[in-house]
Parts: structure tokens; C-alpha cells; sequence
């Protein structure tokens, strides 16, 4: 099994000291014994079976159960008294922006071309729900496609790419404490996405400024430079729907409804992507070691409890979706389980509670360097903590 792989068995409960070095214990670096090949055949044939009517249910779930919600806020809030509308907002907020955000992990399977057995259908479908929350839906999907195509290379992946220590901003030192992390999660919470789809923040260098509004961007190739504006045109659409909204219901309430839900959506996309690639445990490579099927299972599956149902096991099955990322949500459990004897110990699950390990992760992966003094695998880096 792999380390922290689950089973049907309950694993012996750890003390707190045990469980940190259990997560802690690196993943192998070398290439493995097995292939691609075998990893797929161990994966019953059904997984790779894409479903319209099983993939709608899903979305209909979704935006039945978001519009309950906002049904409900809408015209029942404002009759509760102010102390308990003081609470019920939050909560909304909450649900909402969780229940969207399965929406989002949809809508990132149509990029995927995991939602259908039809393009058109997967890019219909894809670009309307993100759209609908300000995502340019080509742009993203090429970028993230060359994110899934560079998975764990510090030269050409494309998002969350880690820093070499001479790449450390000198300021960084001066957040290197409590408060400075606080601000840190603060800032990449909420406004790391919007300024990663703005101004590349975190993603991968190139030698021009890079955005994915511009159709000219170094992101994009030529042939795709049409499908980066019909992206805009979507943001645009929904930009006018809202000022159309603003106008009739008045900004607050669009705020209050849509607008806070939509920052808990954006935060939930960058902790789940930042805690998927970024862990104590997991290697990135440079040019000289790195090959795609060790750079696709460098990542790690977490655990989010309930919300993993919520999210469509987006947060404990991305390592078989980096593998396969054409399989359906809904087939990626039974995959996951079905290649962890495989994978063994290239396979790292961590069940750590999600606050803990987002603040842990801060704190100790900060900048990766080759281990000291190592003569061979000088090409493999490893998070470091101190500055």
C-alpha cells in the first residue's frame, strides 16, 4: 500500500508525533518499477465509462440544491431577527460557495473532457457554468491541460510552482512568523485566483507578461487565440448580467447573494490546488529528472470529510485524475482504490485535518533545493522551511 494509503481496514490510530513523521516520510524520487499500463489495467474497464445522464445528475444536483439555498435567503433572511440573520448569512455563504464549487469541479471536467463522449457537449456545458463564475473557460482549460502535461516540473509547470531559495523575495523574511502567514493565507485565499488568471501570480515564468484574458498571450498557441475571446465574451456576459442585477436589486443584495458565495469558491479552488501539490513529502524535478508519470503521482490526495462528497471527491482522488484526466468524477474512487497496491508507495495520501495541514504547509514550504550534498539526483528538489 502507499504511504497513508487507505483500506477496507481501519488503520491503527497513530499519536500526534507518530502521524506528523508518518506525512512527513518522503515519497520514492526514482522511477518506478511499474508502468502506466499496468497502473490502468489494475483499474476496473467501467472507471473510463462517461455517462450524459449519470454526468447531468450531478449538475442538476448541484444547481437544484444552490438555488434552494439562495431561494431561501432571498426571501426568508430578512424576516428572522437581526441576531439570528447575523448567523444565517455565514452559513449561506458557506454552503453556497461549497455547493459551487462542486459546480466549478464539474465544469473543470468538461475541460477535461471527462463530463461526455462529446467535445461539444463538454465545451457547451464547460464554458456556460464558468462563465457563470467568472472563469474564461478555454483559457483555463489549455493552461490547466499544460498543468496536467508538466505536473511537477519547476520549469514548465503551470501553477503553483515552487520557488528555489535564490528565487526568495527579500521581503519573505519578514513574513516568515505568525502574522506574516496569516496575511499570506489571507491574500492567496482571496485574491489568488483572480490574480493568477490576471497576472500569472504563481504560475510559470515566461518572458513576456502573461494573462488569460489576453488572446495573445505566451500561454496560448495561435489556433487558440479564438477560443481565448469567446472566453472573454463569457465573462463579459456574466459582468452584464450582474450590472443588469445591480440595477434592479441593488448592489448589496447581488453581493450578498452571489457575490460573497463566489469569494468561497475561488478560496476553495486555491486551497484545494495549493494543498494538492504542495506537501513536505511530494518532490518536484527539474529538467534533468523529470518525466511525466513521476511528476503526475507527485501530488497528494487529502481528506476534507464531508465536503469531499460536496467537492465530487475532487480533493481525494487527484492523483488517479492526474493520471487518467479523462475518467469521470464519479469512477475515481473505485480507480483510487483499485491502483493504490500498484502505486504503493508512490501513492501519499494525508488525512491531517485540512487546517493543520494548510498552516503547516505555510509554514515549512516556503522554497525547494536539492538535498545537501547529494551527488546523484541533484535534479530532484524537496521543500525546505528555513530561510
Amino acid at each position: 500500500m502507499g504511504a497513508g494509503g487507505r483500506t477496507c481496514v481501519p488503520p491503527t490510530p497513530r499519536k500526534q508525533g507518530e502521524n506528523e513523521e508518518h506525512h512527513r516520510k518522503r515519497v520514492p524520487h526514482t522511477k518506478p518499477q511499474f508502468t502506466l499500463s499496468q497502473v490502468k489495467k489494475a483499474i476496473p474497464p467501467h472507471c473510463f465509462q462517461r455517462s450524459v445522464i449519470r454526468s447531468f445528475s450531478y449538475v442538476f444536483m448541484d444547481l437544484t440544491i444552490a438555488s434552494c439555498l439562495a431561494y431561501v435567503a432571498v426571501n426568508y433572511f430578512s424576516t428572522l431577527p437581526h441576531s439570528l440573520s447575523l448567523l444565517a448569512w455565514p452559513l449561506y455563504w458557506a454552503m453556497q460557495g461549497s455547493v459551487l464549487t462542486g459546480v466549478w469541479v464539474i465544469a473543470h471536467e468538461c475541460g477535461h473532457h471527462a463530463f461526455s463522449d462529446f467535445q461539444w457537449l463538454d465545451d457547451s456545458l464547460g464554458l456556460l457554468l464558468h462563465s457563470f463564475l467568472f472563469v474564461p473557460y478555454f483559457s483555463w482549460k489549455y493552461s490547466h491541460r499544460r498543468h496536467h502535461s508538466n505536473t511537477g516540473s519547476l520549469e514548465r509547470d503551470e501553477v503553483f510552482v515552487p520557488k528555489r531559495k535564490s528565487g526568495i523575495r527579500w521581503y519573505s523574511k519578514y513574513l516568515n512568523n505568525p502574522a506574516g502567514r496569516v496575511i499570506t493565507l489571507f491574500i492567496t485565499l482571496t485574491l489568488g485566483w483572480p490574480l493568477y488568471l490576471a497576472f500569472n501570480v504563481s504560475g510559470r515564468q515566461y518572458e513576456r507578461f502573461a494573462c488569460h484574458y489576453d488572446p495573445y498571450s505566451p500561454i496560448y498557441s495561435h489556433r487558440e487565440r479564438l477560443q481565448i475571446i469567446v472566453s472573454d465574451v463569457g465573462v463579459l456576459a456574466m459582468f452584464y448580467g450582474l450590472y443588469r442585477l445591480v440595477l434592479l436589486k441593488g448592489l448589496l443584495w447581488v453581493v450578498c447573494v452571489y457575490g460573497v458565495p463566489l469569494m468561497v469558491v475561488n478560496a476553495w479552488l486555491v486551497l484545494i490546488t495549493f494543498l494538492q501539490h504542495t506537501h513536505p513529502a511530494l518532490p518536484h524535478y527539474d529538467s534533468s529528472e523529470w518525466d511525466w508519470f513521476r511528476g503526475a503521482m507527485a501530488t497528494a490526495d487529502r481528506d476534507y470529510g464531508i465536503l469531499n462528497k460536496v467537492l465530487h471527491n475532487i480533493t481525494d482522488t487527484h492523483v488517479v485524475h492526474h493520471l487518467f484526466s479523462t475518467m469521470p468524477h464519479y469512477h475515481a474512487m473505485e480507480a483510487t482504490n483499485a491502483i493504490k497496491p500498484v502505486l504503493g508507495e508512490y501513492y501519499h495520501f494525508d488525512e491531517t485535518p485540512i487546517y493543520k495541514a494548510m498552516w503547516r504547509e505555510v509554514k515549512e514550504c516556503i522554497y525547494v533545493e536539492p538535498d545537501e550534498g547529494a551527488e546523484t539526483n541533484k535534479g530532484v528538489y524537496w521543500y525546505r522551511k528555513m530561510l
